[in-house]
């Protein structure tokens, strides 16, 4: 997640603020079991499977705003 950003300033982040981690790591989690039923491993209604793609996206544009503020804070 957050590919276009350095995964130093991605780690560094997440060492700091323990919200961010959170958030990558539920993230990465929903990123698993979305693949999982998209590759038929895991069965899922499609109704179930679009809300977990949302709170996914959700995810990783609050992720995306904190390092924003982040790079911003420390002018980076």
């Amino acid at each position: 997640m957050l590919e276009e950003f350095p995964q130093e300033l991605i780690k560094k982040i997440r060492q700091e603020n323990p919200h961010f981690d959170k958030l990558i790591e539920r993230h990465e989690e929903l990123k698993k079991i979305v693949k999982d039923v998209e590759e038929g491993r895991e069965h899922m209604e499609d109704v179930e499977l679009e809300k977990l793609k949302l709170e996914k996206l959700k995810l990783k544009d609050e992720a995306y705003a904190i390092v924003m503020q982040y790079k911003k804070e420390h002018n980076l």
